[in-house]
């Protein structure tokens, strides 16, 4: 990530923040609520893709490590641990598979394609949370298919947790919902990182040492934010994030088209 004028420096490590609360807050959606602003920044999926997998394979397993050693002091008997692997275990064997197909699909594809792909994809997305419509699960057939579509998803661009969420949301409790997600999260971006190095891909080490310490300073915000959240109604703020995704996706698609 070399030779960008000083507003794109600044501004992809303000985003960079972003990323990291949104990350540690909700639990999902550092890649999805980032990415498409990114792109708008600096067109380069192969750039942020390997930058954003890092930052979640560290803050992941922090994040998660924490909340045992806080779950450690609690009584005995008190409450459950914040992950549940009954649900990792059926999640993971779906998902493998596609997500190795959609990482081929971003290795090989141009980038454009790449980033066309998830500017649509994010599209959907914000019309979900503007109309406050979420994806959904009332069945197991439905459950395969959205994890299987969000192996797929996660495997091209890291954006499937709106199609994993309400399945994972529908089988454990709300305080577990985070924890989950990031050993989903860790297990998949492992392979995908895995992929890359496999590949020659180039893992963007330099560019860690400035944009680390920005996703750090979100990923403490969030932390307290995830707290708000186990307790709020956030429906507005996700209204407001799905207008802001929905602005970017028609400025991308238009950048990209025109």
């Amino acid at each position: 990530m070399e030779g960008l004028d000083n507003w794109q420096y600044a501004t992809i490590a303000l985003l960079f923040v972003w990323s990291g609360f949104v990350r540690s807050g909700l639990g999902f959606g550092g890649a999805v609520l980032s990415l498409p602003f990114l792109l708008m920044v600096y067109n380069a999926p192969l750039v942020f893709l390997p930058i954003i997998s890092v930052h979640l394979l560290f803050f992941s397993l922090l994040t998660v490590l924490q909340s045992h050693r806080r779950n450690a002091r609690q009584p005995a008997g008190d409450q459950p641990g914040t992950v549940n692997w009954a649900f990792l275990r059926y999640a993971l064997p779906l998902m493998i598979v596609p997500k190795l197909i959609g990482v081929a699909g971003v290795i090989t594809l141009p980038a454009d394609i790449v980033s066309g792909f998830i500017f649509v994809v994010v599209s959907i997305y914000a019309m979900t949370y503007i109309l406050d419509r979420p994806f959904q699960s009332n069945s197991k057939t439905l459950d395969a298919f959205f994890l299987l579509l969000g192996g797929y998803v996660s495997g091209t661009s890291l954006i499937a947790a709106p199609l994993v969420v309400p399945v994972a949301a529908s089988r454990m409790d709300k305080y577990q919902l985070r924890d989950t997600l990031f050993v989903l999260w860790f297990v998949l971006v492992s392979i995908k990182l895995l992929a890359f190095v496999l590949n020659g891909i180039d893992l963007q080490w330099r560019a860690h040492l400035w944009l680390l310490p920005c996703a750090a300073v979100g990923h403490v915000i969030g932390l307290r934010f995830h707290d708000y959240t186990l307790q709020a109604e956030t429906k507005v703020f996700f209204r407001l994030l799905g207008s802001g995704l929905l602005l970017v996706r028609l400025a991308g698609l238009l950048r990209l088209w025109w």
